[in-house]
């Protein structure tokens, strides 16, 4: 294979990975297969033109053999590995890796090493969908919604689409109206700054000003982060360490 051949394959590749690492861990695993199946099936197609298609039935052939002797093998693994799975999934849920930001139109999370966002409606005329299921013309419609229904889940859409599609979908924007960068009109819960900052609850001190400096590194405004989001944290942080010290 030529040097640009191999060059073209390593930028679609790069190309690939980071359109699964902008989807939200739902929709990753069958974003993954469905690859996998396109390579196969490319690779198969490749076999065929170039007249190599027995290749394939032979090597399928020379693995009969193994595969039925590693299929009831394989049988009695599959409930240790879901065990496995389901262990590693609220390991993950535990880890203080992930924080919840809830308005009453919008369920968004952040991942904290990625620094993906991603979530869901939870009110209005798109409810029940995806973010990242949504056309530029429904977020436009979504963003509307909320600017006439709930500020704060107008606020919390821009951080969004601001971390998403940068300043761009602004030239979209019919009003072109941006938010002042507050917190809010209401206080926060004890249970929502713990899930803001992505902690269990009864975190200590420690735990809230490191939770809140590795967010901060990841959502200042000045790195390019939401001003929104940034004035949230902040809040997080000063309700859990008054009640630390209380």
């Amino acid at each position: 294979m030529n040097p640009v051949s191999l060059l073209l394959l390593g930028v679609l590749g790069l190309l690939v990975i980071f359109w699964i690492r902008s989807l939200s861990p739902k929709k990753r695993g069958k974003a993954v297969i469905l690859i996998v199946l396109v390579i196969i099936s490319l690779f198969v197609l490749l076999m065929a033109l170039t007249g190599r298609l027995h290749w394939i039935a032979a090597i399928v052939a020379g693995l009969l053999p193994f595969a039925q002797k590693l299929f009831p093998l394989v049988l009695r693994l599959l409930p240790f590995v879901g065990q496995a799975y389901k262990y590693r999934q609220q390991t993950r849920k535990g880890s203080g890796n992930r924080s919840e930001v809830k308005t009453r139109i919008i369920a968004m999370q952040l991942d904290h090493d990625s620094g993906v966002m991603y979530g869901s409606v939870t009110e209005g005329p798109f409810a029940g969908k995806e973010l990242g299921d949504l056309s530029e013309a429904q977020f436009i419609d979504l963003l509307q919604y909320c600017r006439e229904q709930d500020t704060d889940s107008a606020r919390l859409l821009e951080a969004y689409l601001d971390k998403r599609f940068g300043d761009s979908w602004r030239q979209d924007d019919p009003t072109g109206q941006r938010d002042e960068p507050s917190a809010g009109n209401g206080s926060l819960s004890i249970q929502e700054a713990y899930e803001i900052l992505g902690l269990k609850t009864g975190a200590s001190r420690d735990e809230i000003i490191e939770a809140h400096r590795r967010l901060m590194q990841k959502n200042h405004p000045d790195r390019g982060g939401s001003d929104y989001l940034a004035a949230k944290i902040n809040q997080a942080k000063e309700v859990l360490l008054k009640h630390v010290v209380s």
